[in-house]
């Protein structure tokens, strides 16, 4: 928990920008009263944001969290099969295995991109494993070149979680085309959003078919008769008409937060208390947010350089806790991770590691002041 605000002055860690034709678009969902679940702007938005992200088909529905779900309903994971995923990411990856009636297993993270460590893959496939989750993470691709080289010799599915990597490429291929279904998010603080909302999207035909039909309570011909257990995951017109706004601008947004990065690197370069975000070569790094990893020389936790940055009015936000460290999983069950093992990246990444203000409405003077406020409490 970071302390109380010392200063008057606040710079939030990030806030939506609804800067295109967001208004206009959600007027004429009211003034045609379609709000609901149908209505012109969910297939705009579907069409418009597959063709950005080069995939041939887009399902929206109600969050990030539903579009993985759905996707791995989709690849009809279910009881029995293995889902391996970074120990290092939000809780959702666990959780949506676990709902599917499969396992979760943990495997670690690249200490450098705080992607799925290709290297580390092959070592956890059983002959129960069906698929491997992909965590874009904080804007930077992982090395999918790699990861689907894996996944074809093993005959395995991927899912992109692309929730934080809107617009992010390998070699010139975007996040949620690559693998067999990606999932995004478009929650508040996203790169682009819907206030709530998330989207499916692949290159399978039949995969985009049963997602979109799963998503709607798997509502058939026959209305009211139903042949698979569905959800209610569908996504509105006013949600798809802010998306279909912001989707628009998504390029402008791109460079935005490229922009801020490049500024954090320059206006930093000279802590060298901490490690800065990094871009490989394969990678477009979109930077959905700027972490930073404390070095441990320093000898205080992330949590202590936050508490003393809220002092000074900057928020922000800490690194995920692993999800080997989760105290929900720690009881016994047979659906939950094997939590036996050892993840030091995962570790070491949530003990050291926050990110910075990096909203598309911060400005140069914000992040002169963050970098200043950053630099004293490094050196404090």
């Amino acid at each position: 928990m970071t302390t109380a605000t010392t200063t008057e002055r606040f710079i939030p860690v990030c806030e939506p920008l609804l800067d295109g034709r967001e208004r206009e678009y959600v007027l004429d969902c009211i003034d045609g009263n379609w709000v609901s679940s149908l209505g012109k702007y969910i297939p705009e938005f579907e069409k418009t944001f597959a063709s950005y992200c080069h995939a041939t088909h887009g399902v929206a529905c109600s969050s990030g969290t539903a579009a993985l779900h759905l996707a791995l309903e989709a690849l009809d994971i279910g009881p029995g099969d293995e889902v391996i995923i970074p120990s290092f990411t939000l809780v959702v990856s666990a959780n949506v295995v676990c709902w599917t009636g499969a396992t979760p297993v943990l495997c670690d993270v690249e200490a450098d991109t705080w992607c799925l460590d290709p290297k580390r893959i092959e070592e956890k496939i059983t002959p129960n494993t069906k698929a491997i989750m992909v965590v874009h993470m904080y804007g930077h691709p992982a090395d999918m070149d790699a990861i689907m080289d894996i996944a074809n010799r093993h005959g395995l599915h991927v899912i992109e979680d692309g929730a934080e990597a809107h617009g992010a490429e390998v070699n010139g291929q975007r996040v949620g085309s690559i693998g067999h279904v990606g999932a995004f998010s478009f929650y508040g603080n996203k790169i682009i959003t819907t206030g709530e909302g998330g989207m499916v999207t692949t290159n399978d035909d039949e995969i985009a078919s049963r997602v979109a039909l799963l998503r709607n309570q798997a509502f058939e011909r026959e209305r009211f008769v139903h042949h698979h257990v569905g959800f209610n995951y569908r996504m509105t017109n006013l949600q798809a008409a802010i998306g279909l706004a912001q989707t628009e601008k998504l390029d402008d947004k791109v460079a935005s937060k490229i922009a801020i990065a490049e500024r954090y690197d320059d206006l930093l370069a000279d802590v060298a208390s901490l490690s800065r975000p990094v871009c490989k070569a394969y990678a477009k790094n979109v930077y959905w947010m700027y972490g930073v990893v404390l070095d441990e020389s320093l000898h205080r936790p992330a949590s202590q350089v936050r508490d003393a940055l809220a002092g000074m009015g900057v928020e922000t936000r800490a690194f995920f806790v692993p999800m080997h460290r989760q105290p929900v999983y720690q009881g016994k069950h047979k659906r939950w991770p094997d939590l036996r093992g050892h993840y030091p990246v995962s570790d070491h990444l949530s003990r050291y590691g926050f990110y910075l203000p990096s909203g598309c409405t911060l400005t140069d003077e914000d992040q002169v002041y963050v970098a200043d406020c950053l630099r004293s409490a490094c050196c404090a």
